[in-house]
């Protein structure tokens, strides 16, 4: 997952955690919400890291 993708998704996700007022029978979108943005911030620090390894390596 690049820094791209895990922005995206910590915003989708708080979208669904703090804009829609929405209710689905099955599923919880504000808990969703709240998957997506911890998802995307793994991924981000994720992202960051490796990629901090790259450059050092390169260096």
């Amino acid at each position: 997952m690049f820094i791209g993708g895990s922005i995206a998704l910590i915003a989708v996700g708080a979208i669904l955690s703090f804009a829609v007022r929405d209710s689905v029978e099955a599923i919880d979108l504000v808990t969703t919400g709240y998957i997506l943005m911890v998802a995307g911030a793994l991924g981000l620090i994720t992202s960051l890291v490796v990629n901090g390894q790259n450059n050092r390596r390169q260096l």
